[in-house]
């Protein structure tokens, strides 16, 4: 469980707050996607769940931030990384290795594994991310998608209970984007543990995440399903967020009373809200 109350937070070369009044309850095991506006404060957000703030950037530091019931102001960044891995938006500058054997054994040996079970984690994790094929290549010869599964695995071999990426699909295609959140989400069901993305993509979001958290000016503008959220796409269009035009198509027939049911997340939710529509059906 992450629980978070009054969260304010001000950089110190800041005149005003970066977060403000941040109150969220996350269980175990939920899939959330953050997105807003490019300097909404998503990632200083992010920042919150590592322990990045406070403890390596300084700054006024308001309320909590308690992650499977350790405050991250009194928990150490040591004990902290334990509970939560995180995945950087810039993975070239995250790797340590030249290898990704190497790359994977650097976490395991630093953070004290026992050797008899660092082969099976590294394996497990390697497998989890579909590269067990890449283990003996050089960092330097991946593809964007394939460096993004290595880091990604590099982390979920110290069983985090939490996982927080930033921008995971920045660099990459929409083939790799989807590839890499349909590895994600397995494992995130399969092992029950906390997923925490931010993503400009919101359309990948709400096709993967159990809740979307909307951040404006540096508060949470709206937090809910995928459905919920994908329902105020003209106010999220406001603030600069492109929802899919599937949904905006079906919000504006919903407006114009030709259409009753739920909000459309995609192309094929559409399609077929569209042939109810069209056989003179209320859906």
């Amino acid at each position: 469980m992450i629980e978070i109350k009054n969260l304010t937070f001000k950089y110190r070369e800041g005149d005003t707050p970066t977060i403000h009044d941040i109150n969220l309850r996350i269980p175990d095991g939920q899939f959330v996607g953050i997105t807003g506006a490019a300097g909404s404060g998503k990632s200083t957000l992010t920042y919150a769940f590592n322990g990045i703030i406070p403890h390596c950037y300084p700054g006024d530091f308001y309320g909590s931030v308690v992650i499977d019931g350790h405050d991250t102001v009194d928990a150490s960044l040591t004990d902290i990384s334990q509970l939560v891995g995180s995945v950087c938006q810039d993975i070239d500058s995250q790797m340590i290795s030249s290898v990704v054997e190497d790359e994977m054994l650097y976490g395991l040996e630093n953070f004290g594994v026992p050797r008899e079970q660092i082969e099976p984690a590294m394996n497990e994790a390697l497998k989890a991310m579909g590269i067990v094929h890449l283990k003996n290549r050089n960092i330097a010869s991946l593809s964007g998608g394939q460096k993004q599964k290595v880091a990604v695995a590099a982390i979920l071999a110290l069983k985090p209970r939490v996982l927080v990426l930033d921008e995971p699909t920045a660099e990459l295609d929409p083939v790799s984007s989807k590839s890499v959140f349909d590895l994600l989400k397995k494992y995130a069901t399969e092992h029950d543990i906390t997923v925490i993305v931010v993503e400009q993509k919101i359309a990948l979001l709400s096709d993967y995440a159990d809740r979307l958290i909307i951040v404006k000016d540096g508060g949470i503008l709206l937090d809910g399903t995928p459905a919920e959220v994908l329902g105020h796409s003209d106010e999220l269009l406001i603030e600069g967020i492109n929802c899919p035009r599937s949904t905006s198509l079906m919000n504006n027939l919903r407006r114009s009373g030709l259409y009753a049911g739920p909000t459309c997340r995609n192309v094929d939710e559409a399609v077929s809200a569209c042939e109810l529509v069209l056989e003179g059906v209320r859906a």
